[in-house]
């Protein structure tokens, strides 16, 4: 090989940071075949650094792009504007993008404006509602549109890509590396200092790990949610409740209208990858809409209980370890309180097998990119 592969990869939000981290620490173990450049757009910038600190990453490039409440038109534009002369001047052989947000999306284009071929990490995950989620459904399809290499986490993602016509050669099945990401910190020891969560863990009731933001659940649908979280401690007194808020002000207005006087409700800011991974193996149940943590709870035999109309992750649905609640209040309610007073329930869903994967699909992800690309060299 006359030169090392020049791989760029490029994250935008806290999600694409940590599930491309261990990729790019991978890739880092090969220094003789392989450079290694990492590119932040900073759609969720201060979020993002705080994942990166946990595996002591630093972008090459940040093109600090957040803006507050800023539209999705102006974070593609500005992604598209600001990473346009990173190709010109890196020329990589190839773009790994991860997942389904607007900055995955943008790089895949940019990449295909100026031809470089795209590795996709996380392909193949569907709804096949276009607006649900919103607008990760429709960055997902396109981004598949644009790949080479497809990287997907299971074998439904796999069946996904082949349904629509995407060469079985060019998919790889390799698990999901926040499986990677979450089983590096799980094993490391932590000791919070946080008052609040301090106060949590040491209070002695169980405790419900909840969050609540996306797009499609902003309004009438997230203050069902608060309303549901609500019964749940009221109706349970040996409960209590640890609420991660999401720093989009139209998450923090509602939550903080709904559940700021609660007893048992504690408001908390986004917590740090490694403070979060404690408190996800403290707790009893997760209530989320969030999609990694419908991973990474089953990896720590925690039930969650998704708070969506659909879920592009039907495999944690399907082997139990997962169950898709909706948004209705009455529905999440009598779900929880299902978990908390039937053992043999909540046992069947705490200790069914994660199917996202085993902790290592770096290793399979950059084993291909050293033989594909090497044997193109």
């Amino acid at each position: 090989m006359s030169r090392p592969l020049h791989i760029l990869c490029i994250i935008g939000t806290r999600p694409d940071a940590l599930k491309m981290a261990p990729v790019v620490l991978e890739l880092r173990r090969f220094p003789d075949q392989v450079r290694t450049t990492l590119v932040a757009t900073g759609q969720h910038r201060e979020m993002l650094q705080q994942v990166l600190d946990v595996f002591d990453l630093r972008p090459d490039v940040d093109l600090a792009i957040m803006q507050a409440r800023q539209t999705l038109a102006q974070i593609t534009c500005r992604a598209l504007e600001g990473l346009d002369p990173i190709f010109t001047r890196e020329r990589p052989d190839i773009v790994l993008v991860q997942g389904d947000t607007t900055t995955t999306f943008v790089a895949s284009l940019a990449a295909f404006y100026h031809q470089v071929p795209v590795g996709h990490v996380e392909a193949g995950l569907r709804t096949d509602n276009r607006y649900d989620p919103f607008p990760e459904e429709i960055n997902r399809r396109l981004t598949t549109a644009l790949t080479t290499v497809h990287f997907a986490p299971t074998p439904a993602a796999v069946a996904n890509l082949r349904a629509e016509g995407v060469p079985a050669e060019a998919i790889h099945l390799v698990g999901n590396t926040v499986i990677d990401a979450l089983l590096m910190v799980a094993t490391r020891p932590y000791e919070e200092t946080d008052p609040t969560l301090r106060a949590a863990l040491a209070d002695g009731r169980r405790l419900a790990l909840v969050t609540a933001h996306r797009r499609e659940n902003l309004g009438e649908p997230l203050a069902r949610i608060c309303a549901a979280i609500q019964r749940v401690v009221r109706e349970h007194p040996d409960v209590q409740c640890v609420f991660q808020m999401h720093r989009n002000p139209a998450v923090r207005e509602v939550v903080t209208g709904a559940l700021a006087a609660e007893p048992r409700v504690r408001l908390v800011e986004p917590q740090e990858y490694r403070a979060w991974v404690n408190l996800m193996k403290r707790c009893t149940l997760v209530l989320t809409d969030s999609g990694g943590i419908q991973e990474e709870a089953p990896a720590l035999g925690k039930p969650v209980l998704v708070m969506r109309e659909t879920t592009e992750r039907p495999e944690g649905i399907e082997a139990g370890t997962a169950e898709l609640v909706g948004t209705q209040t009455a529905a999440i309610a009598a779900a929880a309180h299902r978990l908390l007073t039937d053992e043999e329930a909540y046992q069947r869903m705490a200790r069914a097998v994660n199917p996202y994967g085993d902790g290592h699909a770096a290793e399979r992800i950059c084993e291909v990119l050293l033989q594909k690309l090497g044997d193109a060299e």
